[in-house]
């Protein structure tokens, strides 16, 4: 009878480790997914405040102009089609950056990503502000 019982007692204990480290798993594959997701949405916004620049300190080169950055960036059907995620080791998140005008000189970037995991849906938006730096 004393042996049963210990087995019991040992047969929880396993169990309940074996609970709290697939917990623990869990847990930092969300962490993993998320610091990536972190990341691309940073980096979606890094790709417009680029193009931004490009627009900008360029227009002798492309006769282009903030006026032109935020035309194609705002009324663009698919503005984040320059921005995409073609990285292979990211292939099960989804990004889409959506610009709005605040003012003539100042438009707020969002940049949202998306994925899937055991656990549920998950999305990180991160936002930022732009503006006409130039005279």
């Amino acid at each position: 009878m004393e042996t049963l019982v210990a087995v019991s007692i040992f047969t929880l204990s396993i169990l309940s480790m074996m609970a709290v480290l697939s917990r623990n798993i869990s847990d930092t594959n969300y962490i993993k997914s998320k610091m990536a997701a972190e990341y691309l949405a940073q980096e979606g916004i890094e790709c417009v405040r680029n193009m931004r620049d490009n627009y900008v300190l360029y227009t002798d080169s492309t006769l282009l102009t903030w006026a032109d950055f935020k035309v194609e960036w705002i009324s663009s059907p698919e503005p984040q089609i320059n921005c995409l995620i073609d990285d292979p080791d990211f292939s099960g998140f989804a990004r889409t950056i959506a610009m709005t005008e605040i003012t003539p000189d100042e438009v707020r970037v969002e940049s949202k990503v998306e994925w899937v995991q055991e656990s549920g849906d998950f999305e990180i938006i991160l936002t930022e502000n732009l503006f006409n730096w130039t005279e």
